[in-house]
């Protein structure tokens, strides 16, 4: 079974959990691209990296989930990501590592379009759909999801991020998808 990110559920609400993730590392990549083809263009990199293009030529642990989130985002966000069909725009593609793996244990990637980055440990709010993970998806999502946070009297403190948990081969109607969004303390 796949190792999972983990993450301790603070509170419960109407459509979302506020979440504390721990401290953890990240293989990512960043691609210029459409929201549905910039994790098929990072994940070649990404795969490299975890199958041993490595400086170690060690073999890490495929985790979930892939982690996607907009690139170069300087401007708080009050509102769900617009983005036109066909229109390319910078995203971060992420692998979480296995919770084991620090800065000074993880490989060193070979390919320079991978960076491993330490997240320190953060709070949010996740609100977990299945489905396909379409922009058009997540934007419905990240708008349900701001509207209930809006309710429960909580901000968002960045950018979402939206993950993904499944292969592409899993049926669409199995798939575990989640928008997380950092919240103020």
């Amino acid at each position: 079974m796949t190792e999972r990110q983990p993450y301790d559920v603070v509170e419960q609400h109407d459509g979302f959990e506020l979440r504390r993730y721990p401290d953890h590392m990240v293989a990512e990549v960043t691609v210029t691209a459409t929201f549905e083809e910039a994790g098929s263009r990072a994940f070649r990199a990404l795969a490299g990296y975890i199958s041993g293009q490595n400086r170690h030529r060690s073999r890490v642990e495929m985790t979930a989930p892939v982690a996607q989130e907009p690139g170069s985002e300087t401007i708080a966000m009050t509102a769900p990501v617009v983005q036109a069909e066909g229109e390319e725009g910078e995203y971060v593609i992420a692998f979480v590592l296995p919770e084991a793996m620090t800065l000074s244990t993880a490989p060193v990637p070979t390919n320079p379009e991978v960076r491993i980055r330490a997240v320190p440990d953060q709070l949010a709010a996740a609100r977990r759909f299945s489905g396909r993970g379409s922009e058009q998806s997540f934007a419905g999502h990240l708008h349900e999801l701001r509207t209930a946070l809006a309710a429960a009297g909580l901000r968002a403190s960045g950018p979402p991020t939206f993950a993904r948990f499944d292969p592409p081969y899993t049926p669409w109607f199995r798939r575990h998808n989640e928008v997380v969004l950092p919240i103020e303390a």
